[in-house]
């Protein structure tokens, strides 16, 4: 298994309370003693794992120009989750919400995503192996802790895994802004998969036409289009804020 670095306290915390057994070393910035860093570092050394404090020249190089906040952590890389896991999911929850992130290769976005989901409740994120970002330290440190608490799926085939998720009960619903419905019209209640395009070119041909229903986002303003982070979190609020009228 390959190592990984993260930075960043969120980052750092939340792999500590889930998965200490991935730590090989935490780098510290040295002379920085403070509540923030101390109960981190008393934490990890209860665990035995190896602490080296660092001038901050040498703790910026080690980040790559990376922000860092004064730590970094060198990780076992975490495990990858495929389609059969996905299957697992799917079956487990009595209503599951999954998002779909199709071409999203910004690991900033796929981190503000993560976050976004967390915070919505959502099970799954499901992105195809290729033409993906991948869940390196930045989108992690964007993440703010939600990399660890929701499986990022990576599937071979995105077509064919939106047909299987469609048998297995879920609607699929795409956005995409030449519809006429409007999200806040649509019935997102049920098990559901939102599915969020690259900006720009949105949604893939395929990913499309495995739609259930296409909504887009009514813009008041003068723009045409939202940074698809922003946009994939007013998404899943709304779907959080049907479920939640639905058992009201």
């Amino acid at each position: 298994m390959s190592n990984e670095l993260i930075f960043g306290f969120h980052s750092v915390e939340a792999i500590l309370a889930k998965e200490p057994e991935r730590f090989l070393e935490i780098y510290a910035l040295k002379g920085r003693e403070d509540k923030r860093l101390n109960p981190v570092i008393d934490q990890a050394r209860k665990f035995g794992i190896s602490v080296q404090f660092m001038q901050r020249k040498a703790l910026d190089n080690k980040a790559n120009g990376e922000q860092h906040q004064g730590i970094i952590a060198n990780v076992k890389a975490a495990r990858m989750y495929n389609e059969k896991d996905l299957d697992e999911i799917i079956a487990r929850e009595e209503t599951p919400f999954l998002l779909v992130l199709d071409g999203i290769t910004d690991p900033h976005n796929l981190g503000a995503c993560l976050r976004s989901a967390d915070a919505a409740g959502v099970h799954a994120i499901i992105v195809p192996k290729d033409k993906s970002a991948k869940l390196n330290g930045t989108a992690r440190k964007v993440a703010c802790g939600a990399a660890e608490t929701v499986p990022l799926v990576q599937v071979t085939n995105l077509a064919r895994t939106l047909r299987e998720i469609k048998d297995a009960g879920v609607w699929v619903v795409g956005t995409a802004g030449e519809t006429d419905t409007e999200l806040f019209d649509a019935n997102l209640t049920g098990p559901m998969a939102v599915v969020m395009g690259a900006e720009g070119d949105g949604m893939r041909r395929l990913t499309r036409e495995h739609c259930d229903l296409l909504v887009k986002i009514p813009m008041a303003g003068t723009v045409s289009s939202l940074n698809v982070s922003v946009a994939t979190g007013i998404c899943l609020f709304e779907v959080l804020r049907q479920r939640n009228a639905t058992q009201i």
